[in-house]
This record gives C-alpha cells, sequence and structure tokens, in this order.
C-alpha cells in the first residue's frame, strides 16, 4: 500500500509535480534561512516560488521594507547556488499568534513609594492628576 502511494505521489500524472514543487519550498527556506539575518529570518518565511520569483512573507512593513533592499543581493545569492531566480517580491503577511495572551503582572509599590506618592497627592489640588495617582495608590499592590 506504501509503495503505490509513493509511486502515485512521484508519478507526472499523480501529486508529482505538487510533491517536487514542496521539495523545492523546503529547500528554498532552508537557504533563505542561511542567507538572511536571524532577526529577519525569524519575522519572515518563503511563501512561494514560481516563474523564477522568490515570494516572501514578511511580519510587518518594517521588515518587508528591509527584505525589498535586501531583494536584488537575495535573488543573486539563489543564483550562485544553483536556483534560476530573476527577483524576490516580499508581501506583508502577518502571522496568527495563537498564543494566549498574558495577564498584565502587578508590580507592589514600596512602602516609600506609596508615602511619597500620597504626599504628592495631597499636596495637589482637585485636579485630573490627583484623581490618577490616588487611583494609582488604591489599586496598586503595597509590597510589606
Amino acid at each position: 500500500m506504501s509503495n503505490s502511494l509513493q509511486n502515485y505521489l512521484e508519478a507526472a500524472e499523480g501529486a508529482g509535480k505538487v510533491l517536487a514543487h514542496a521539495r523545492l519550498l523546503v529547500q528554498l527556506a532552508g537557504i533563505y534561512q542561511e542567507m538572511t539575518p536571524p532577526y529577519l529570518a525569524h519575522a519572515s518565511r518563503v511563501a512561494n516560488y514560481k516563474s523564477r520569483v522568490l515570494v516572501i512573507h514578511a511580519d510587518s512593513g518594517a521588515v518587508a521594507t528591509k527584505l525589498r533592499q535586501m531583494a536584488p543581493t537575495l535573488a543573486t545569492e539563489l543564483t550562485k547556488r544553483g536556483l534560476e531566480c530573476s527577483g524576490v517580491h516580499v508581501k506583508v503577511h502577518a502571522r496568527h499568534n495563537h498564543e494566549p495572551t498574558r495577564a498584565p503582572t502587578q508590580k507592589p509599590l514600596s512602602a516609600r513609594t506609596s508615602q511619597e506618592l500620597a504626599a504628592l497627592s495631597e499636596s495637589l489640588p482637585a485636579s485630573p492628576l490627583r484623581h490618577a495617582l490616588e487611583n494609582l495608590l488604591t489599586r496598586s499592590a503595597k509590597r510589606e
């Protein structure tokens, strides 16, 4: 059974073209990770390779801008490594973060800080600043 599946995946009339393209993308992704600085490689990824153009998805506009500046160098390096590459196209395509957001940690105020803020609050006339300081003192955790 597995032999017939392997034959189907590698056959030209089967999924052979898709499998070959997938292998090429994996190879390109490895080369891309080697060529780009780690901070850019972490914030971007190879998306596709079609018509001799490498398509890269960047997580932000800033990363995309830097990669667009590097595009000629990337294309030249890919050509040196034996892949026909006439250009690099960069698109902004943010990743969906599935990490749950962490609840904000409440950092306690020291006793001295609490006393100084209370004294400052008492010395102020009734104002938004005084109200904000009073809220801060009420809501902040006290360090024992």
